[in-house]
């Protein structure tokens, strides 16, 4: 784990792909990150694709289920949410991110629903220079946006390479 204060959230929101999922769980691995899985997934958790994309670092992913988004914040009612959206106006590293941040994220084909998107005030994007390019992939994107939140936090300060 990079940090002894409360760790960061990452929620994936009825992810489809496999791989990616498996990649965000290595990522949540290496930082202390917790991860959140929401409603339907496009895949089995037990999927061999899932188990080979986060190797042998599952048992050290701290793995929270839930069957919808409402549960899940009920269960964390102080919690601050960031929506992710290639529709946002503010980039990612215009906020502060603050330990205990929870990093919300769509499904790879259609992203976040629209609802929770106007409902928040809270949403940002990463830019993409070349507008033919529509979306990064999920796991790249959830790395940026949470190796920032981590560096603003100070949660990557002093730790061992």
């Amino acid at each position: 784990m990079l940090t002894d204060h409360q760790p960061l959230h990452i929620v994936l929101i009825e992810p489809e792909i496999p791989p990616n999922t498996g990649n965000i769980a290595r990522l949540c691995a290496a930082t202390g990150t917790v991860l959140h899985l929401v409603g339907k997934l496009g895949f089995s958790i037990d999927d061999k694709h899932l188990k080979r994309a986060g190797l042998d670092y599952w048992p050290h992913v701290d793995l929270q289920l839930w069957d919808d988004f409402a549960t899940l914040k009920a269960a964390h009612p102080d919690g601050i949410f960031w929506y992710t959206s290639k529709k946002a106006a503010t980039a990612y590293t215009a906020v502060a991110y603050h330990p205990g941040d929870f990093l919300v994220f769509g499904k790879e084909t259609k992203g976040l629903p629209e609802d929770l998107l106007t409902a928040s005030s809270q949403t940002i994007r990463i830019p993409i220079k070349n507008a033919a390019v529509r979306s990064l992939n999920l796991s790249t994107a959830a790395g940026i946006i949470l190796y920032e939140a981590l560096r603003q936090t100070g949660a990557l300060d002093n730790q061992p390479t």
